[in-house]
């Protein structure tokens, strides 16, 4: 499926390219985890016979480029995980639109285009924005002992990435209030508060993203915010009539032809599919968690959220197990 994209027109994917766009504008691509997407750009005006040169680029945050495709006439050639995952449109001599096949947590950010064809050129600037989740993260040694590597890895482990700036900023304008500092994917640390209280900042400070700044990555230790994004597979809670221990619920779910789940998926099937179920299940960190979409007595009776019971002895046979299926 092509994905749709929005920016200053709204504009169908598939099969059609952008509409005109001036040199240096900026465009937002919205999608989801394993959709096809398009990012447009072109030139105006006639060609030359030299042919164009286009290349593409995802800026990181230090504001370096990483290579994605570079197109000269005929010859083109991808880089990295973009290899067999990207081409251009090219549906008339002037379209540098590029097409990302089955997006990944890591295809997030901004992309350049550069195009040129003799004194003509056009320069675009892309964000694609992937639908998702940012959920706050700490391992069972507890808050608080995460360096920077140790978080990329953390969120990782849990089908997801470091969370950014604007994904975090958007969850708290979604209302997220978490008053533990986590890493971000810039190397900053920060947290997001909708309730100003004293251990938070502060009675009299006011809502928004607490900001401690720029961390040593390898001696500074937080939690962390990661993201995640749509499920690509089942995620279900194991109905089973016993309880179980940590190791029984990894070889439950495997006799049910999936694996245990891991956080990034209760966190997914939580808020994009609006799972619910009153019943904590163990999940694949040790951790055991219920999510809870519509609250109600003894269940979050106060908020939709994905509650945490927390890391019991692996051997305590009390919970049941959620699991998850891949798709195929």
């Amino acid at each position: 499926m092509i994905a749709l994209f929005f920016f200053t027109l709204v504009v169908f994917a598939s099969g059609l390219h952008a509409e005109p766009q001036d040199s240096g504008s900026r465009i937002k691509v919205y999608a989801n985890r394993g959709d096809n997407i398009t990012l447009p750009c072109r030139l105006e005006g006639q060609s030359s016979l030299f042919g164009n040169r286009i290349k593409w680029a995802k800026v990181e945050n230090d504001s370096s480029e990483t290579n994605v495709l570079i197109s000269m006439g005929p010859h083109k050639k991808t880089y990295g995980s973009f290899q067999d995952r990207v081409y251009l449109l090219e549906v008339e001599d002037n379209d540098g639109t590029l097409v990302i096949t089955d997006l990944d947590l890591n295809d997030y950010g901004t992309y350049r285009c550069e195009i040129i064809n003799g004194m003509n050129e056009n320069i675009v600037e892309v964000d694609l924005e992937l639908q998702g989740v940012v959920f706050p993260y700490s391992p069972r040694l507890g808050r608080y002992n995460l360096n920077f590597q140790d978080a990329e890895s953390a969120c990782l482990e849990q089908d997801a990435v470091v969370a950014s700036f604007e994904q975090l900023y958007e969850e708290w304008r979604n209302g997220m209030d978490w008053c533990n500092a986590g890493w971000l994917n810039d190397g900053t640390v920060q947290y997001p508060i909708t309730k100003p209280r004293e251990p938070c900042g502060g009675v009299r400070t006011s809502a928004g993203l607490r900001n401690y700044g720029q961390r040593d990555k390898s001696n500074s230790r937080y939690d962390v915010f990661c993201f995640t994004a749509s499920l690509k597979g089942r995620f279900y809670y194991l109905i089973q009539p016993e309880k179980l221990n940590f190791d029984e619920a990894v070889d439950m779910c495997k006799r049910d032809g999936a694996e245990i789940a891991k956080v990034g998926h209760i966190y997914a099937a939580w808020k994009l599919q609006g799972y619910d179920r009153c019943d904590a299940g163990w999940l694949a960190d040790g951790s055991v968690r219920y999510p809870i979409s519509r609250p109600r007595k003894n269940c979050s009776p106060t908020e939709a959220a994905v509650r945490f019971v927390g890391f019991p002895d692996k051997k305590q046979k009390l919970y049941g197990v959620y699991c998850f299926r891949p798709q195929l």
